[in-house]
């Protein structure tokens, strides 16, 4: 099937997945950071204060998911969002008229919990059980929501903020999900989508259902999470710390800025290009190399001190998120199964929230006691290529479970061609 032909045909289950992750904006770092500044001016927060308790709140959001995400596997995409969409814009509301901090600390932590988590938690689980042989193309499309979010809502936010003022912003922001999110994403994904004669092919195959408490008890799924966990702590961290690091190489920090416009394309490029991979190879042996890209974005940035280097590193961390997005959308259920999908991605989201939180703090805690910045960069970029000879074993065990589980793959190979 062509990818034109794939996407018409699956039109409103890929753009209801697509609008799920859109909007999941709302709860994104990015989008909450917009209103730092006024935050921390009216509430009188230092920005120590305001990344405590922004910290605190994302935690608070990780420690909920896993109970939280499980009501994905009892209800239907239409339900969930009919649960989930009404309580983020109840947070969005709160944004607007919270006077105090404690209640600022609750309207955070349910965007973080309901935004960043169960809108994806939803999309992600969803498009996961409908598609098997497409399941990487349709993963990509999906994933590629958030990178849409990140190049359309700062620029609608401010100039909203600019007329009305930042709470109203938060206001406006209420009324698209209830008027305009609710209703799309409802009518998109009322209908399961029923299976096609493409989802037999390729080499990925149905796995058994696994419980959460065996995924908890496999060795495979943490050696495999020593990489996952890997993009956001990493991009967490530098995004966090990049007024320091532009100030430490003397870099334009309009440049530093443009350069985000290069990763969010680089993003949607290779999410796409990886969607085309998982599906011709199967997760499972894409897995060893989404990080190759991330360990050199990395060393690149620790040791070259000219400004192109912030450019190359968006590059190339492009490249490892659009594969990150892409393969690990599709990886839980490849191997794992789809029966208890939400309650083992709720866990993995868990985990990711976990490590962007941690990332920050204790990176900022090495700086203050004089561990250089540069040189934790390049320990990052070491950890990478190192994990990547670990997810090549991991690529191998997983690929010969499957092959003892359910009989051998219709290819030669993980990275061979598949037999007529």
């Amino acid at each position: 099937m062509s990818f034109l032909a794939f996407i018409r045909d699956n039109l409103r289950w890929l753009a209801g997945g697509f609008l799920l992750t859109y909007f999941s904006s709302f709860g994104q770092t990015f989008f909450i950071s917009l209103s730092a500044g006024d935050i921390r001016a009216e509430y009188g927060l230092s920005h120590g204060q305001f990344g405590t308790l922004y910290m605190v709140a994302t935690l608070a959001s990780a420690a909920s998911l896993p109970f939280v995400g499980r009501i994905v596997d009892w209800k239907t995409p239409r339900q969930v969002t009919f649960i989930i969409v009404p309580i983020l814009a109840v947070a969005c509301i709160s944004m607007a008229f919270a006077n105090h901090v404690a209640l600022l600390l609750l309207a955070i932590y349910l965007l973080r919990l309901f935004g960043q988590g169960m809108m994806s938690q939803n999309a992600f689980t969803a498009v996961g059980r409908w598609f098997v042989g497409q399941r990487g193309k349709a993963t990509s499309l999906t994933a590629i929501g958030v990178n849409a979010g990140e190049a359309t809502f700062p620029i609608l936010f401010v100039l909203i903020a600019g007329a009305l003022g930042w709470r109203n912003a938060w206001l406006v922001a209420a009324v698209m999900l209830v008027l305009v999110a609710m209703p799309a994403i409802s009518a998109l994904v009322a209908a399961d989508r029923k299976p096609q004669a493409s989802d037999t092919t390729g080499p990925s195959r149905a796995a058994r259902d696994w419980t959460r408490g065996e995924v908890m008890r496999d060795p495979l799924f943490y050696l495999a999470m020593s990489g996952v966990l890997a993009p956001g702590f990493i991009g967490t961290t530098i995004f966090f710390h990049q007024i320091y690091l532009v100030e430490l190489r003397g870099w334009s920090l309009e440049l530093f800025a443009a350069s985000f416009t290069v990763m969010a394309a680089t993003v949607v490029t290779f999410s796409i290009i990886a969607g085309f991979l998982v599906d011709r190879f199967s997760a499972k042996a894409v897995l060893p190399t989404f990080l190759i890209p991330l360990g050199l974005a990395c060393i690149v940035l620790a040791l070259v001190e000219a400004q192109w280097a912030s450019f190359a590193f968006m590059i190339l961390l492009g490249v490892s998120y659009g594969f990150t997005n892409t393969v690990f959308g599709a990886l839980w259920p490849e191997i794992y199964g789809v029966k208890h999908l939400g309650a083992i991605r709720a866990m993995t989201v868990a985990f990711g929230v976990l490590a962007t939180a941690i990332g920050p703090g204790l990176t900022g805690y090495l700086i203050d006691i004089g561990v250089s910045y540069p040189a934790q960069i390049l320990t990052m970029g070491i950890y990478c290529l190192a994990i990547c000879l670990v997810l090549v074993g991991v690529s191998q065990r997983l690929i010969a479970r499957e092959a003892a589980e359910a009989g051998p793959l219709p290819m030669a190979g993980a990275w061979g061609t598949r037999k007529p």
